[in-house]
């Protein structure tokens, strides 16, 4: 399998496109407003069947998960495919440009240490300022700590940082590529952050690569993050790792809190073994950090809903770390930072009391059970067994099979022979899903279809005046659009390498080295690209329809139905232009099915 392929059997692009724009179910599919363009009524979707977005708006434009990332971050796909390797825990080999890529690298990092200095000087030397600098003071916050996490401000404007940035000598691309500045349909470039208390996010060695900002509006989402970048990803990132890291091999104990003033507090408070998930899903990469710096971890979470989700949800890291992880448990109502300031030797007490995060588990789980009734004890088995079962330690997991064995008073030979049962087993599969995408299926990536074109269009150059007729949006693979970006520039194909990035090169050779028979190639090609021109209508219009038919439940807005309604007619008409050259070229039907398989 390429690495383009595990990629994107490891991403799920509900999750991915979440991050940007708010999600709702339509069906079996996804709704929300746009993250390209402003409007008030959603005409975004995706389709998680197919692992696909389409904006049916003024962007009239969609694709798969890389070009997400590419239209979202306004970079090329290699940068996309890296971005998303990284996210999913894959190595992208590097074939050439490492110099180039380390330079880009380092450009974003000089970026945003630039931002993190101007925004830390607003808020410390300006009038400006003043508002947020009191705002940490208040929150218990002393000026050594401010300085220590280069707290800083950005002002209400629309373009401060820009103008400061481009005046330093950075490129307007460069402030794209450090997630500094972002744009919208018809506004332009702007500042990404504004009228925030800016928390600089730095790497394990001290570099600046995104920020965080808590906003003092009320109409706003309180705290928003730098988009994903080359080196910024907030489920991969730890908020304080570069201060805490020492302290953590010292103690041997690394205390994971969720919000940066938990982390600025304790360490504060000289509990400097402390660091953030920023938000409170824990990931597997920030895991593997830990990992590397200890094997001992205590989650203090903050005491509600979410808190204890993400805590249950770590079961299946003490594998990864081969320990035991514990919970320290907040008192109702407060987080570390409450805690911490409000009495230091009481959040000693709470981590010195933590708990085996399974343990609690069991704790939370069995809290509102009536374990005498027959109901109840299956709903605790339902519940427990399946995160038992994902303990490896053999004797760590008789143990706990013992613990709920003794709850339920059922034997550990009848919960064992529960677990065995084939069909059951699905209950027990540690495979953990979005929860946004539960329903998803499989998706099948391949495009045979777009890759035979793309194949007649490597293999004999004759076939170069075709290329006018095709459309890039006919190639719903976005490797496979970037091969037709690079074909459709290229006059001389032997050098089509230079203009792709390398991540693609053994693709290319795939297609290049793909044997297809040389008689009635202008025929075939002439027939392919009317089979790729009725798939992208069908396509279209089964998207359309599935829209229309949900807009129309929801009671969407009558302009809304009538563009879609217009949208429909046009696909209509277009397509029985389609059949009626079909019809003509009919002939190479056979070719084309058995060499495109479609």
């Amino acid at each position: 399998m390429s690495v383009i392929e595990e990629v994107k059997q490891k991403t799920d692009i509900v999750e991915i496109v979440g991050q940007y724009t708010k999600l709702t179910k339509a069906g079996k599919n996804f709704k929300g407003l746009c993250p390209f363009h402003s409007e008030k009524h959603g005409s975004f979707f995706i389709y998680p069947d197919e692992q696909r977005w389409h904006c049916f708006g003024a962007c009239n434009e969609g694709g798969d998960v890389f070009s997400f990332i590419m239209k979202q971050q306004n970079i090329t796909f290699g940068d996309a495919l890296r971005i998303l390797a990284e996210k999913a825990g894959i190595e992208v080999p590097s074939i050439g440009g490492q110099k180039e890529d380390r330079e880009k690298y380092d450009k974003i990092y000089q970026v945003n240490q630039a931002a993190a200095q101007y925004f830390h000087n607003i808020l410390i030397n300006t009038d400006y300022g003043e508002k947020a600098k009191s705002y940490a003071l208040k929150r218990g916050l002393n000026e050594k700590s401010i300085t220590d996490f280069q707290l800083g401000f950005s002002l209400n404007s629309r373009d401060s940082l820009k103008n400061y940035l481009l005046d330093k000598g950075y490129t307007e691309k460069e402030l794209f590529e450090a997630g500094a500045i972002t744009t919208a349909e018809g506004k332009g470039s702007y500042d990404v952050f504004r009228n925030r208390l800016m928390f600089p996010i730095m790497d394990i060695k001290g570099k600046c690569c995104g920020f965080g900002g808590r906003t003092f509006e009320e109409n706003q989402a309180k705290y928003i993050n730098s988009p994903q970048t080359a080196v910024f990803d907030k489920s991969g990132n730890l908020y304080g790792i570069n201060l805490a890291s020492q302290s953590i091999r010292k103690e041997d104990l690394a205390v994971l809190v969720e919000g940066y003033m938990d982390v600025i507090m304790a360490h504060q408070y000289s509990f400097s073994n402390v660091v953030a998930s920023m938000g409170t899903a824990v990931t597997e990469k920030q895991m593997n950090t830990l990992k590397k710096l200890t094997k001992n971890l205590i989650l203090a979470l903050d005491s509600d809903i979410a808190g204890e989700e993400a805590m249950l949800r770590c079961v299946s890291y003490e594998n990864l770390i081969q320990n035991e992880i514990k919970v320290a448990i907040m008192p109702a109502g407060s987080d570390p930072d409450d805690v911490i300031r409000n009495d230091a030797s009481e959040w000693q007490k709470l981590l010195n009391n933590a708990i085996p995060v399974i343990d609690y588990t069991f704790d939370i789980v069995t809290a509102k059970l009536d374990l005498s009734t027959a109901r109840d004890k299956t709903v605790a088995s339902d519940k427990l067994l399946p995160i038992i079962t994902q303990v490896e330690d053999k004797i760590r997991r008789a143990h706990y099979m013992q613990k709920l064995s003794h709850l339920v008073g059922i034997s550990v030979r009848e919960l064992e022979s529960i677990v065995k049962k084939p069909v059951e087993y699905s209950k027990y599969n540690n495979k953990k899903k979005s929860p946004l995408s539960d329903s998803m299926a499989t998706p099948t990536f391949s495009q045979p279809l777009e890759e035979y074109c793309l194949t007649l269009l490597l293999q004999f150059p004759k076939l170069k005046s075709f290329k006018h007729k095709i459309k890039p949006e006919y190639f719903e693979n976005s490797e496979n659009r970037e091969v037709f970006f690079a074909l459709s520039k290229m006059e001389d194909l032997n050098n089509i390498k230079t203009s792709l990035d390398s991540s693609i090169w053994d693709y290319l050779d795939k297609l290049i080295k793909r044997e297809v028979p040389p008689d009635k190639i202008e025929q075939k090609m002439s027939f392919c690209i009317l089979r790729l021109h009725e798939k992208f209508l069908r396509k279209l219009e089964m998207k359309r329809e599935v829209i229309f038919a949900a807009e129309a439940a929801s009671k969407g807005s009558t302009a809304g139905l009538s563009k879609l309604e217009e949208q429909g007619i046009g696909n209509s008409n277009e397509l029985r232009e389609v059949f009626s050259k079909k019809s003509a070229d009919s002939q190479y039907r056979g070719d084309i099915n058995e060499t495109g398989k479609q």
